[in-house]
């Protein structure tokens, strides 16, 4: 069987320190050096991680170390983002949120991971974003929290 390949961006590095978000987060990595889902992350995710503190820097670095696909920018990345701002997915002042889905998209992934409920794991943007993805030829994203992916482990 095909190891689903998850998109994470940088809300998810720092809720493995969050009281809220930790158990999810981490039990995310968990499955990530398991090899249940292999780990897709990208420049956008590097560059909003060099000013946070060491131990999310630290983290990011174990995301890295299990071989994770590292995603660049690209002009068809950059492009899509335009379009989904364009049909009134998300202000063009917040690129990076639009960037994780437009990379995470055009990579074809199969799911993207975020606790950022208010740009990305919100259904009304959700639908936005797939709406351009099919007109536009691409697949639909399965766009969800860590606590919807991650597996559930004994005690959990």
């Amino acid at each position: 069987m095909r190891v689903l390949r998850v998109y994470i961006d940088t809300s998810v590095l720092g809720g493995c320190f969050d009281d809220e978000f930790s158990l999810w987060s981490n039990q995310l990595i968990q499955d990530f050096k398991s090899g249940r889902y292999a780990p897709v992350v990208s420049s956008v995710v590097a560059t909003e991680i060099e000013p946070a503190p060491e131990k999310i820097r630290t983290k990011f670095g174990e995301i890295l170390a299990l071989g994770s696909e590292f995603l660049e920018i690209t002009r068809e990345a950059l492009n899509l983002a335009e379009i989904y701002s364009s049909h009134g997915a998300l202000p063009p002042r917040f690129r990076n949120d639009l960037l994780h889905i437009a990379l995470a998209t055009v990579a074809n992934v199969d799911v993207l991971v975020s606790w950022n409920f208010k740009h990305i794991v919100r259904l009304e943007k959700i639908r936005i974003f797939n709406a351009v993805n099919l007109e536009f030829g691409y697949k639909m994203l399965q766009i969800h929290s860590p606590q919807e992916v991650a597996s559930y482990e004994q005690g959990l």
